[in-house]
């Protein structure tokens, strides 16, 4: 069964003033996990202890490219590890790596030699989509160029409210998911709506009905994670509603 998470980054400016706070709060409304967007100074070992106080699970990690090279890839697992989280999702790349259809073939070989190192360790690199993903490239979408060449290691972090607003159309959206079984272990719920940009959750043009039944019936789905980034009320009540609308559907 698919759990619900919330990317912290929907309610930066609270964890930034109160990270154990906000991370209590979260679980009380009803998520059953978060995924992060930094730590706050905090190790992992104190961490893992509030999770786990606080009965929540980590569904995923937002981190640079940078923190998955070289020495540093140690370091991340290690961290990753203790938290008891396996998906280690870049958000955003270096404009030299996306500028060309030839730079994007680079970084899927880079995404896959990572996506082999991680294999033993039962961790997971995936990528977060943005809408200048679903903007042709040299006659394709960046996103055929990129997951088109990538080993089914790689999490497709599908953001819905990124990729409409890329140009995606709501069933577009689900013809991606098709397109690339087995590789959605977490998604994006984060909401589109052409006539008003603080839409939250349910209440804009994303067909999450339907969304839901196609991560469902391929069967890898493990996160449904909402994220948040306008507020038409304050942000930790806007979170608050977003799950109670996703719950409708799930």
């Amino acid at each position: 069964m698919e759990k619900i998470a919330l990317q912290l980054y929907s309610v930066y400016e609270e964890c930034g003033k109160d990270f154990p706070g906000v991370l209590a709060k979260v679980a009380k409304m009803g998520y059953d996990g978060v995924e992060f967007a930094g730590y706050y100074n905090t190790s992992a070992t104190e961490l893992r202890k509030m999770i786990d106080d606080l009965g929540i699970k980590a569904a995923g990690t937002h981190i640079g490219i940078e923190t998955l090279l070289g020495d540093e890839l140690k370091k991340t697992v290690e961290y990753n590890q203790v938290i008891g989280n396996k998906f280690l999702i870049v958000p955003g790349l270096p404009e030299e790596r996306i500028a060309s259809k030839a730079a994007w073939l680079d970084t899927a070989k880079l995404f896959n030699e990572i996506a082999g190192k991680l294999k033993s360790e039962n961790i997971y690199i995936g990528y977060h989509s943005h809408a200048g993903d679903f903007k042709p490239l040299e006659g394709e979408w960046p996103w055929d160029t990129f997951y088109g060449n990538l080993s089914q290691d790689v999490v497709m972090q599908l953001d819905m409210g990124n990729a409409m607003s890329g140009g995606v159309s709501s069933q577009g959206l689900v013809d991606i998911l098709k397109k690339y079984p087995g590789r959605a272990r977490s998604v994006h719920m984060k909401e589109f709506s052409a006539t008003n940009e603080k839409a939250i959750v349910g209440e804009g043009d994303v067909n999450w009905k339907e969304i839901i039944a196609t991560c469902h019936a391929q069967g890898v789905t493990e996160w449904y994670v909402i994220e948040q980034e306008s507020h038409a009320y304050p942000p930790m009540e806007c979170v608050e509603r977003c799950l109670q609308n996703l719950k409708k559907f799930v």
